[in-house]
């Protein structure tokens, strides 16, 4: 069912509306969360620019995380580019997914490709839930209001973290930076509707720690794999 606010909605109503996402749990989580990045990156001795710059480049908590923590090992720049490209893997199927919802007539154009740029696990969610219930004209403006919000609250959080790196305990701030893992197995939680939903959440929960322990490093990876086939062929198998 349509949300009351399309009657009669334009484009930048639909805009306006996206951008409140960002003043509810899932930009909220995003801004406490890049306020964790934003401690880490000063306490490994980088600049302010540096930290803006990867929150807005990068704008995938995983991954600047990883590259700051690679660096700081003294891995070469190939090897931490190696292993941030394995985490950015996992924004692919999501922006294949959600892509589709938002062309309109005129096919995919240039500025598909800055929605793509702002693709990421909490716009992902907020988009698959918000979006199939959205007119298809204002799909694309309503993406770019909630991805601009999350990615403004991004930025804003990475420059408070930053600045409050010097008075607040760093282990509140380290805490921070799991507050987006936490929302995203909730929201998985409470959008699961078929059995196969539940294997692939379950399966993730006890697969994770043990690969972690048994295979350090590849173990995400694994465990997504590994979780993900079962769960399909489960999910096949009842069918």
């Amino acid at each position: 069912m349509p949300p009351a606010w399309v009657e009669g909605a334009t484009k930048t109503t639909a805009v306006l509306r996206g951008l409140l996402v960002a003043l509810s749990a899932p930009g909220l989580t995003l801004f406490f969360t890049s306020i964790g990045f934003g401690s880490l990156a000063r306490d490994l001795g980088y600049t302010f620019g540096h930290a803006i710059f990867m929150s807005s480049v990068f704008y995938a908590l995983p991954a600047q995380v990883m590259l700051i923590d690679q660096l700081a090992r003294g891995a070469s720049i190939a090897a931490a580019a190696f292993a941030v490209t394995l985490t950015a893997i996992r924004l692919l199927p999501m922006t294949v997914t959600l892509l589709p919802l938002i062309k309109d007539e005129r096919g995919f154009r240039p500025i598909h490709l800055a929605a793509g740029h702002i693709m990421a696990i909490t716009v992902w969610l907020e988009g698959s839930r918000r979006l199939p219930t959205v007119p298809q004209h204002l799909r694309l403006a309503h993406f770019f209001g909630i991805g601009g919000g999350m990615f403004c609250s991004t930025c804003l959080g990475t420059v408070v973290g930053y600045l409050l790196a010097l008075v607040v305990p760093q282990a509140l701030l380290a805490a921070l930076l799991f507050m987006t893992p936490v929302y995203f197995l909730l929201s998985l939680a409470v959008g699961a509707r078929a059995r196969m939903d539940w294997i692939a959440i379950t399966l993730g929960l006890l697969l994770g720690p043990l690969l972690y322990r048994l295979l350090p490093g590849p173990d995400l990876m694994l465990t997504g794999l590994i979780g993900g086939t079962i769960a399909y062929l489960a999910g096949k198998v009842r069918r």
